[in-house]
């Protein structure tokens, strides 16, 4: 399968906490960190999501929001993937970022090229990909 979605990511389940519609899944990646995804009970089920059960997190790089500095603040954005940015593709109004993990994973980011200047953002650079839970969907193999 082919899919436009930059950031693919490939792991294991690792918890499922059910709630009344939605569940929450944990994933966690070959390099030691970990995806929260929210979805559905029914895609628990029909996706059979329990733990140890191998999963891909996909993620559009337009749901990424990129941070340089925290300054004490504290987010909801379940997913927080510290690294450094490792490419940087600037256009006249979107600029294209990738963060690389410590694990060398890496995360996409598109945001806006002013955003991308008021950040600072430069190859070598410490950044953090924060995604909430519900943007990242979840599959299986087949």
């Amino acid at each position: 399968m082919k899919i436009s979605a930059r950031n693919q990511f490939r792991g294991k389940v690792v918890s499922v906490t059910p709630g009344a519609i939605n569940a929450e899944v944990t994933m966690a990646l070959p390099g030691g960190e970990e995806i929260v995804a929210i979805v559905t009970m029914e895609s628990v089920k029909s996706l059979t999501l329990k733990e140890g059960t191998d999963a891909i997190a996909l993620i559009k790089a337009s749901s990424v929001l990129v941070m340089t500095d925290d300054s004490g603040v504290r987010l909801s954005a379940r997913n927080s993937l510290a690294g450094t940015v490792t490419a940087l593709d600037k256009g006249p109004i979107n600029a294209e970022v990738t963060i690389t993990l410590p694990s060398g994973d890496a995360v996409h980011a598109t945001i806006t090229h002013k955003a991308c200047d008021e950040l600072g953002l430069v190859e070598g650079v410490a950044a953090t990909a924060l995604i909430k839970a519900p943007l990242v969907i979840l599959g299986v193999p087949a």
